[in-house]
C-alpha cells in the first residue's frame, strides 16, 4: 500500500496489522525528503516529524514498511541529500525506493530544475547508499514518467539499463551499501 505520511489513522493501521497476520502486508511512505525545509518548499503538505511517527507506527505494529525519497529536489545541497540516507538509516524502514527528480511539463518545478547527468545521478546514488544501514533493502535507484509528459531528465536508460551501471559503478569504486553507515 502506497500512501503519504499524514493519511495514516490508527483505526486503518489497526485494520493493516489484522490483515497483516493472513496476507502479506507492506505499507510504503512518500517522505520525498527528510528537510521540512524541502517539503514546505513543494507544498507537500506533511512534515518530516509526521513521516517518522508514521513509519514508527506501522514498524511497531509488525507491518512491512517502505519510503520513496525523490534525490535532488530543488533546494537540497549534495550534503543534505545525503544526509538523507543517515536520517532513514535510524528508521525502522524495511525497503527504500529512491528516484531522480523528474519534470513534468506545466508545473511550477520545471523552472527551476538544473538538469544532472546520469552519470552524476550514479554517483549521487552511490554516496547515499555507502551511507545507508544495509539491512535496507533498496527497491529502485530510478523511476520512468511517461514520456510526452517528461521535460527532464531524459536520459535514454531503461530502469534495468540504469541499474546495470550503478552495479558496474559500485564493482569499479569498489564500494557496497552501507560502507560509511554508522550506527
Amino acid at each position: 500500500v502506497g500512501t503519504r505520511p499524514d493519511c495514516m489513522p490508527e483505526d486503518l493501521l489497526d485494520y493493516f496489522a489484522e490483515l497483516s497476520l493472513r496476507k502479506f502486508v507492506m505499507i510504503e511512505y512518500g517522505l520525498e525528503s527528510t528537510s521540512d525545509k524541502t517539503l514546505i518548499r513543494i507544498n507537500r503538505g506533511h512534515t518530516h516529524e509526521e513521516s517518522e511517527s508514521a513509519i514508527r507506527r506501522t514498524a511497531a505494529k509488525g507491518i512491512y514498511t517502505g519510503a520513496h525519497l525523490i534525490l535532488g529536489l530543488p533546494g537540497e545541497s549534495r550534503d543534505e541529500i545525503l544526509h538523507h540516507a543517515d536520517v532513514l538509516s535510524r528508521l525502522p524502514i524495511t525497503t527504500l525506493k529512491l528516484h531522480q527528480l523528474q519534470l513534468i511539463k506545466n508545473t511550477r518545478m520545471a523552472k527551476e530544475f538544473k538538469e544532472d547527468t546520469a552519470d552524476e545521478y550514479i554517483e549521487l546514488v552511490i554516496d547515499f547508499i555507502e551511507r545507508l544501514n544495509p539491512s535496507i533493502v533498496v527497491e529502485r535507484f530510478v523511476s520512468q514518467s511517461p514520456k510526452e509528459l517528461l521535460i527532464a531528465p531524459d536520459w535514454g536508460l531503461k530502469n534495468f539499463e540504469f541499474t546495470a551501471k550503478v552495479n558496474k559503478r559500485i564493482e569499479e569504486r569498489d564500494t557496497w551499501q552501507g560502507r560509511l553507515f554508522q550506527v
